[in-house]
């Protein structure tokens, strides 16, 4: 049996040599939302990871999504409290 690793949307990017705006346009989604996913900022949808992946050529189950930059925490009492610091 051979081990399979996933490799991130970005990886995969590199090695095609595939631009941002090249995977903006095979994918059919917006610019923004694309770069996010790409710099680990932001966990796609199922619907998106299977167009980010057919645009790639890959299955979904072959990359490795979620979130890869850590989350920092916002200084303030947030909106539980009904006021900020």
């Amino acid at each position: 049996m051979i081990a399979f690793a996933m490799k991130l949307l970005a990886r995969y990017m590199e090695e095609t040599g595939m631009s941002l705006d090249q995977l903006v346009a095979a994918a059919a989604l917006d610019a923004k939302l694309v770069k996010s996913i790409v710099s680990g900022n932001y966990t796609p949808s199922p619907s998106q990871r299977q167009r980010l992946a057919a645009a790639i050529g890959v299955s979904i189950d072959d990359i490795a999504w979620g979130h890869t930059v850590p989350v920092e925490h916002i200084r303030g009492n947030g909106p539980q409290s009904g006021r900020s610091t």
